[in-house]
């Protein structure tokens, strides 16, 4: 029978990688947990561990191999105090070069504190900006890192991404999506951090609301399923990621990506598949801001209705 797991956390590791399994756990088996912001604060603002992105985890799964497909649902992701911070100027190497000595470079004035009342579904600046006033806007949680330890017995710092998943910062993974991670270690070894209350695409200024969470999440397991790059699902469409760094490398690997698993599980043909996505597909920035970029492939489940 599936147990529910309400797990606290003891310790954090700032990467992904074969770390001892801080719990053990079986396909169905969901876990009620908390992740600290990315500087390492819990729900009462303590420091707990240093930065950057402490993860939650790693979580043993048990009989995952590598080939299999971890399947992670996020039931529920819920912000549990009442401020977040995040920055206030975009990334330099978003704008033009020539454009950058005009950014509000002050450094010490580049941090904004959040309050947030997660009851009304808002957040808004503690101290206004201007004609922006306190800004409020509606928050709409979602993990900034999670994923599996990546293969070889690599440890991959939590600030960047790659197969395994990572520092994707993608803003549609928030509660009721399903994400799908290939297995690279007995185990998989899945963690998870870095909580946003609310985040624009690309994480354009370096972060989103930082903040910590209370997170319910239940595992499954697909065997002999080799995926290659993180894949996802919610309502309204199936998706694939790629993690690179330039931004067309993250294209190439997330269009490549749904290429296959048009092919190997809804049985399309290379030519039904590549006109399907030529006419179908839609792209989303993740990450942006840190060592390697995110591109979201997606397709609408409307597309697939007649398969």
């Amino acid at each position: 029978m599936p147990t529910t797991h309400h797990f606290t956390p003891t310790h954090y590791h700032n990467t992904l990688g074969s770390h001892e399994p801080a719990l053990r756990i079986a396909p169905g088996d969901t876990v009620v947990t908390t992740t600290v912001d990315s500087r390492g604060q819990d729900a009462a603002g303590q420091k707990l561990t240093p930065g950057p992105n402490p993860q939650t985890g790693p979580f043993y799964i048990e009989g995952a191999e590598p080939g299999d497909r971890l399947v992670v649902h996020l039931d529920r992701l819920t912000p549990n105090r009442s401020t977040g911070w995040g920055g206030r100027m975009l990334a330099q190497n978003v704008v033009e070069p020539a454009y950058v000595p005009q950014l509000p470079l002050d450094l010490e004035k580049n941090r904004a504190t959040w309050k947030v009342d997660v009851q009304a579904g808002l957040a808004s600046l503690a101290e206004p900006e201007g004609r922006l006033g306190h800004f409020p806007l509606p928050i709409r949680p979602m993990l900034g890192c999670f994923g599996v330890a990546p293969a070889g017995g690599e440890a991959i710092s939590a600030m960047t991404s790659g197969p395994h998943g990572g520092n994707m910062d993608y803003n549609g993974f928030i509660a009721g999506v399903t994400v799908y991670f290939p297995v690279f270690v007995p185990g998989a070894l899945f963690s998870l951090g870095d909580g946003h209350a609310l985040q624009g695409d690309g994480e354009m200024v370096g972060t989103g609301i930082e903040i910590s969470f209370e997170v319910q999440f239940t595992v499954n397991l697909v065997k002999g399923k080799h995926d290659r790059w993180p894949r996802a699902e919610n309502a309204d469409c199936i998706l694939t990621v790629g993690n690179a760094r330039p931004l067309d490398q993250a294209v190439q690997h997330a269009t490549t990506e749904m290429l296959r698993w048009l092919q190997t599980d809804y049985g399309l043909t290379a030519r039904e598949a590549n006109l399907l996505m030529g006419y179908c597909v839609q792209y989303e920035l993740g990450n942006m801001y840190d060592p390697a970029y995110t591109m979201i492939c997606k397709l609408p489940k409307r597309a697939l209705a007649s398969l």
